[in-house]
This record gives C-alpha cells, structure tokens and sequence, in this order.
C-alpha cells in the first residue's frame, strides 16, 4: 500500500508537471528577444501563457507562472535569499498535465513559432524510474503475500490430514452409515475456518504497532507531516491528540486490509480444508 501510494504520488505529482522557461518574457512574442514592446504588442510570456493556457481547456488552474518569491525559493539552495537576482530570469510555467507527461506536438510547434528558444523539461523522467522502483516493491510484496498464502494452505493441509489420520475410524463409521462427503467435509472446513478467523484478528492486532511505525517512518514520502516520534512512543506525552495524529497518518485502505485480513484467513482455510478431506475421502475403500 505505501509503495502504490508513492507511486500515485510521484506519477500524479512532479511527474504530471511540464516546466517551460521563457527567456526575455517582456519582449515582443514576433519579434527579436530584447526589443523593447510597444503599441501594446504581445509580449513572449503572454503568447505563452495564452497557448498553454489554450491547450488546458477547461482547466485554467494547470497553467501557473512562477512568482519572483517561487523563484527564489526554487533557486534557494544555489543563491543566496537576501541576494538581489543581478542575472535576467527567464519566465517559467509550470503545466500540470493529465493524461500525459509531454505537451502535444502542436503546441510545441505553436511555442517554437510565436516564442522561439523556449526551453520544454519534462519532470517524468525520474519520477518514471521512481514509479517503476514503487512498482518493483508492490511486486516484491505480493509474491511474499502469495509466498504467505500457498505456506497457510500447505499447513492448513498437513493439520487436516492429521486430523483426518487421527479420526479415521470415527470417519470411516459414519460414512459407512450413510453420511455425505460434502457433510465430513463441512464438519471439519467450519472448524478450521473459525480457528484462522480467530488467527487472523489475533494477526491484525499484533501487526498494527508495526504498520503503524511503517506508516510513521514513510509519512514524508507521501507528503504527510512526520509525527512527533517522542510523543508516539512516550507513555507519559500519549494522548487523545497523540493518537489523533496516529490515525491521520494511517491510509484508509490500510485499515480496511487489516480488517479483511481475518476474512480472507477463514476463507483460505475454509476452502482448503474442503478441498483437502474431499480428495481424502475419494480414497476412501
């Protein structure tokens, strides 16, 4: 779940976004860069911002220019804050794209026409590889769910054949006296299945201290404020806000596994069960 979110995240967010840097914005958008603008000509950042802003559509907020303070804090970490910007700053747009990373090829031939020597960086090119390092741990993950899975049902199968040793007589009195395989079975599937669903609340119970740490650790990444850990693991600062701000962090989709874990226990262990005394029982003289 933490690797789906952060792959949600880093495609949907600096993935999704398409800088476009204008140089010499205040010059005329047909003319060459460093005329100065008159009779009310279109500037270069203007033909800009109205192509791009064209080719959203409906959606007049996934065009954004940068203000001088964005500017600064994006430059934040090269130059210093208190610092005048001597260099001339070339305009920059950020587009949020929706259903694709790069801006379509009429566009850009728009941009290159009316605003010659743009220059276009597509973000989703580390956040493609992060994404694919997200998915790589989903993968990773579920073989070890299915690893799980097919270990449960090898157990669930070696107690009931014990079980089945162990009563062979009793079996084998009653369905010479009429009783189905479909009723042994049930017999035996029900109680199993009661067993694991106790198992598996009794799993979710003691898994959640350790999600919950998880989930604290990897609030950053998903963009979440980190937790006070002192206050987390303090008995003495635990309180109704401590536990509050706990909660918050924990996906929604997270708690709602945790509650289908037990479901899908006695279901596993239900259907193997049946499966398991129904092949016994066929082999039955």
């Amino acid at each position: 779940i933490g690797a789906h979110a952060l792959s949600a995240r880093w495609t949907h967010g600096a993935g999704a976004v398409v800088t476009v840097q204008v140089p010499d914005p205040d010059a005329p958008a047909t003319g060459t860069p460093g005329t100065a603008v008159g009779n009310g000509a279109t500037t270069r950042i203007q033909a800009a911002m109205a192509t791009l802003s064209a080719a959203a559509g409906d959606d007049p907020g996934a065009v954004h220019r940068l203000t001088d303070g964005e500017l600064r804090n994006l430059l934040a970490p090269w130059i210093e804050q208190g610092s005048d910007l001597v260099l001339p700053m070339p305009a920059v747009i950020e587009v949020h794209a929706r259903d694709a990373h790069h801006l379509p090829d009429d566009v850009m031939r728009t941009l290159q026409a009316q605003v010659p020597g743009i220059v276009v960086e597509h973000d989703s090119i580390w956040s493609d590889r992060l994404a694919a390092l997200a998915d790589s741990l989903q993968t990773c993950a579920l073989l070890a769910i299915f690893i799980v899975i097919a270990v449960s049902a090898v157990v669930i199968m070696a107690a009931t054949r014990a079980g089945l040793q162990a009563r062979r007589r009793a079996i084998d009195l009653i369905h010479s006296l009429g009783a189905t395989d479909g009723y042994i079975a049930a017999r035996f599937a029900w109680r199993v299945g009661t067993l694991a669903l106790l198992g598996g609340a009794c799993g979710s119970v003691l898994a959640m201290p350790v999600l919950v740490v998880l989930c604290l650790l990897a609030a950053p990444f998903n963009g979440a404020d980190m937790p006070d850990m002192q206050a987390v693991f303090s008995p003495a600062a635990w309180n109704v806000a401590s536990a509050t701000q706990v909660l918050g962090v924990l996906p929604s989709s997270l708690l709602a596994m945790l509650g289908a874990l037990p479901v899908g226990a006695a279901a596993l262990g239900w259907v193997t069960t049946q499966m398991t005394v129904r092949a016994w029982l066929r082999r039955l003289p």
